[in-house]
């Protein structure tokens, strides 16, 4: 009975074990050697220096515990700025859809966490045949707005 309680011990932790992000085409991600409520704090403390702004966030981390389960910590935050929009519209209506760029904090399952994103570049590119130029320039000055955020937030 003892081996078969430790068998379900240890599968009952690989199931609800935390899966870390691995880095895919188009996106950048840091891991830290910070916690997670320290790393959603310090990106909103980097967000604030930056010339963008914090439009939106979501967190089923926190849903969860509200209906009384625990997850690990995760956060997704939508940053972007209105004169951001209006040149992004301007190139391309479709590209609208993408707006907000997303953000990502994650708790990792050494209790650190990481912070993600996909570049406002690899987001973008499905519409510069439209948006040209216009919509090209504004993604690379944003991949370095979001480089300029990661940074702050990931910094020690």
């Amino acid at each position: 009975m003892q081996r078969f309680l430790s068998i379900l011990a240890i599968l009952g932790l690989a199931a609800g074990s935390v899966q870390a992000l691995e880095p895919r085409d188009g996106w950048v991600v840091h891991d830290t050697g910070k916690s997670y409520g320290d790393l959603v704090e310090a990106l909103r403390d980097a967000v604030k220096t930056a010339p963008i702004a914090i439009v939106t966030q979501a967190s089923a981390s926190d849903g969860a515990r509200a209906q009384g389960h625990e997850i690990p910590g995760n956060r997704v935050f939508g940053l972007y700025r209105n004169d951001y929009a209006r040149r992004m519209l301007a190139a391309s209506v479709a590209s609208g859809i993408e707006a907000p760029i997303r953000i990502y904090v994650t708790e990792d399952a050494d209790g650190t966490a990481s912070l993600s994103y996909r570049t406002p570049t690899a987001v973008f590119t499905p519409y510069f045949d439209e948006g040209g130029d216009t919509l090209r320039d504004l993604a690379a000055e944003l991949d370095g707005v979001f480089e300029t955020v990661a940074k702050a937030a990931i910094a020690e």
